[in-house]
């Protein structure tokens, strides 16, 4: 409960956007004329067991609600006022219908469009809601990939915290061997965490430095080596190509390895994050997505589209600089921090 109020708190960019955009559709009637409806509200989507609380508060009454009859012409605009949150055309097309499936002519207000889109939302999220998974191959290499400016060494930094409070011997290996900045930033983290940070001078072999650091962990007895790799940008075919080198000498060492490569997306970015996706999948096998900066963005609606497309598993969210800022992906709390829903906890998800 106490995070949900701080992913409300920091997602509410997206959530004013989204609450703006639906009070908008329903003040666009044209068939109420300002009155209010008498027609009782919906039923939402069926749902698990759990959901008693929120399949209730379809059935109350809000008669000082005013509301808008679903019709063609409130889909398209509920699709546009998703689109603008980032959440894709076909995901925002798919999401629309299945919101209106058995509900067409029925009158809706906002905060029971609200409460559909949560639900549907939610239903698209808890497929891809899956912590990091921990194997016993020691060391587990991560590999954790990304462009520029994603949030990489703050994401690794605070992992790798994580894991040593569950217990973890953890080491980091320094991989962006081509920005002395970036091998500072991870070994102050480092000091900071107390988990030890291997690197190399700058301009070295970054494949060359993850071999070594297998090495190392291997002798050390380590539960988890994460490794940092240098900002990538999809569209540079040479640094890509570097990437993959280094995932094949990693398998040298350990075909089995990496056993987690996590791409770690910028949420701000929008829809390119699919593109990023694309790319990063064909050349390192990405498992799992970590999403940052979801508390910079009104455009959170691009987690919904990433899971919508690939079903890649959701292992984390990022919405702050500090170290507890990262927390596993939790689909009821998202998709109502999103909508804008008040209250999270009572809906008993």
């Amino acid at each position: 409960m106490q995070f949900f109020g701080k992913l409300k708190d920091r997602l509410f960019k997206s959530s004013s956007k989204l609450e703006e955009g639906l009070d908008a559709i329903i003040e666009k009637s044209t068939d109420a004329q300002g009155e209010i409806s008498t027609d009782p509200p919906p039923e939402l989507p069926t749902q698990p067991q759990g959901w008693g609380v929120l399949g209730r508060l379809a059935g109350r009454s809000e008669p000082a609600a005013p509301r808008r009859v679903l019709d063609d012409d409130m889909l398209e605009q509920l699709e546009e006022v998703l689109i603008q949150s980032d959440m894709g055309v076909d995901t925002a097309l798919r999401v629309t219908a299945n919101m209106a499936e058995g509900r067409f002519g029925r009158h809706l207000s906002t905060q029971e469009i609200q409460e559909l889109l949560a639900a549907e939302i939610k239903r698209i999220m808890d497929t891809v809601a899956h912590p990091m998974p921990i194997y016993p191959k020691r060391p587990q290499v991560v590999l954790v990939v990304g462009v520029n400016g994603s949030g990489k060494t703050t994401t690794i930094a605070k992992l790798a915290s994580q894991f040593r409070a569950a217990g973890k011997n953890v080491m980091i290996a320094a991989g962006d061997t081509f920005r002395a900045a970036a091998v500072e930033q991870l070994q102050v983290w480092g000091d900071r965490v107390g988990v030890p940070v291997l690197s190399a001078p700058e301009g070295s072999d970054p494949a060359s430095l993850a071999f070594d650091a297998m090495t190392r962990a291997e002798t050390d007895s380590t539960d988890l080596l994460l490794i940092d790799t240098a900002g990538r940008l999809q569209n540079r075919a040479d640094l890509m190509q570097e990437l993959a080198k280094l995932v094949r000498v990693i398998r040298k060492k350990d075909e089995s390895a990496p056993h987690n490569t996590l791409l770690v997306l910028d949420a701000t970015t929008g829809q390119n994050a699919l593109n990023q996706v694309e790319t990063f999948r064909k050349i390192s096998d990405v498992s799992g997505l970590v999403m940052t900066k979801l508390d910079g963005t009104a455009k959170g609606g691009v987690l919904v589209a990433l899971a919508d497309k690939f079903g890649l598993p959701i292992h984390a969210i990022g919405v702050g600089e500090q170290i507890d800022d990262l927390v596993p992906f939790d689909p009821g709390e998202f998709a109502a921090a999103l909508t804008g829903i008040a209250d999270w906890y009572t809906f008993a998800w």
